[in-house]
């Protein structure tokens, strides 16, 4: 699905526009909290479990996807040693921040291995459309 990082890729725009779509449709408050809150520049803290899991794997999904994308057989055969291997490389993905993907696997207190790997499972459940957004072949 398209939404708003799409549609408002800059500061200060996302997640604030989402959010006030999201409002507008009658979702949570604590839905739109954990949305303002995986954007650190919105002030929003992150306090319900929700919230620490959307900022942990924001960044880490869209890390994934682009180590993903440039294998032949995309995401399905992907793994852990990859992925860590590419993290080390700060000239792969580059806009990708390091920084949130670590403050988020601390704030949810997770090791870093077993929740890259959960995340690459939890990816590969939904692997045709994931590749289709991050190429752009919807």
């Amino acid at each position: 699905m398209i939404f708003d990082y799409e549609m408002y890729p800059t500061m200060p725009d996302h997640p604030l526009k989402g959010s006030e779509i999201l409002k507008s449709k009658g979702y949570p408050d604590d839905v739109i909290s954990a949305i303002l809150g995986h954007a650190s520049y919105s002030g929003v803290p992150r306090e319900t479990q929700m919230a620490k899991v959307l900022y942990a794997c924001d960044e880490l999904c869209g890390f994934i996807s682009a180590v993903a994308v440039i294998r032949p057989n995309k995401i399905m055969d992907l793994e852990l040693s990859s992925v860590k291997k590419k993290l080390k490389d700060k000239a792969f993905a580059k806009n990708v921040s390091r920084e949130d993907i670590e403050l988020g696997i601390k704030e949810l207190n997770v090791l870093l291995d077993e929740h890259i790997k959960f995340v690459i499972e939890a990816m590969k459940s939904n692997a045709e459309d994931l590749i289709k957004t991050v190429t752009g072949n919807n």
